[in-house]
């Protein structure tokens, strides 16, 4: 690994790190007390789309501190989640004792996925959902670690931010209020940022603010999927996301993130694509 790499590796541990503690707090967005209660809900997104998971083996990658784990393991999915932050998978693992449910969390960075989980070709569904690959510099090795935890049939379902919506930003707002323009859509250049807000705690503030992400079009992760062997099954666009990723998005009653007026910029992507 560079040093650049680790660098930017440390930086992002740290920076989940904190914002585990942040997440597992009394004023996050994250809905334990549904996972708690035994009726955990996904997103309305995934919600709609991911099908039916009972007897599956299912990888959950980047999984944070497991809450999305551990809902699919309450609808009958026989599940591992991965993650490279120690404070997160600590705070997994209780989870999971506590609430009783069958389910293992392994400590590793995503590209260290394959050695760390050394079962290829044995899963039904890999499952990567909402700010998970902007954390990540390579988005082809990506797309080839997970094809290569599918088994020939699995699927991948993948939902995030649009790459689109990613270069608008708050800090560069236009005068009616809109998020402005923040950076190239295809520069794929690292992007330094320092963020003292939390996205799931207006209330908090974060020490370790400063991370390190990547804007990765449309095309380079279709294309990565694709160049690793998977089908494209379908990709849909969506006028909404699950956190608040402007000021100016309105929270509707399906608990989602909406453009307040019309929909003038998709900002989820979601997809599902075969090995």
């Amino acid at each position: 690994m560079s040093d650049d790499a680790e660098r930017w590796r440390e930086l992002n541990r740290a920076n989940w790190d904190e914002r585990t503690k942040v997440h597992l707090g009394p004023n996050s967005d994250y809905d334990l007390a549904s996972l708690r209660s035994g009726s955990g809900k996904l997103h309305p997104i995934e919600d709609a789309e991911l099908g039916d998971v009972r007897g599956r083996r299912l990888l959950h990658l980047q999984c944070h501190f497991g809450i999305d784990t551990l809902k699919l393991a309450q609808r009958g999915a026989t599940v591992v989640g991965l993650d490279f932050s120690p404070l997160a998978i600590e705070a997994a693992r209780e989870l999971a004792t506590e609430l009783r449910l069958e389910a293992r969390f392994v400590l590793a960075d995503l590209y260290d996925a394959p050695s760390a989980i050394p079962e290829p070709a044995s899963f039904d569904v890999v499952y990567v959902t909402w700010g998970a690959t902007c954390w990540l510099p390579d988005i082809r090795r990506w797309a080839e670690i997970v094809a290569g935890f599918l088994k020939p049939g699995g699927r991948l379902y993948y939902a995030d931010a649009h790459p689109a919506a990613y270069i608008f930003d708050d800090d560069a707002r236009l005068p009616d209020g809109k998020p402005g323009y923040f950076v190239p859509y295809l520069g794929r250049q690292p992007l330094v940022l320092v963020e003292h807000k939390d996205y799931a705690d207006p209330t908090a503030r974060l020490a370790n603010a400063t991370s390190v992400q990547w804007l990765h079009p449309l095309s380079d992760i279709v294309g990565g999927l694709i160049d690793a062997g998977l089908r494209l099954d379908w990709l849909h666009e969506h006028g909404h996301v699950p956190w608040r990723m402007f000021q100016m998005l309105v929270h509707k009653d399906d608990g989602d993130w909406h453009w307040p007026d019309r929909p003038w910029l998709p900002l989820g992507l979601s997809l599902q694509a075969t090995r």
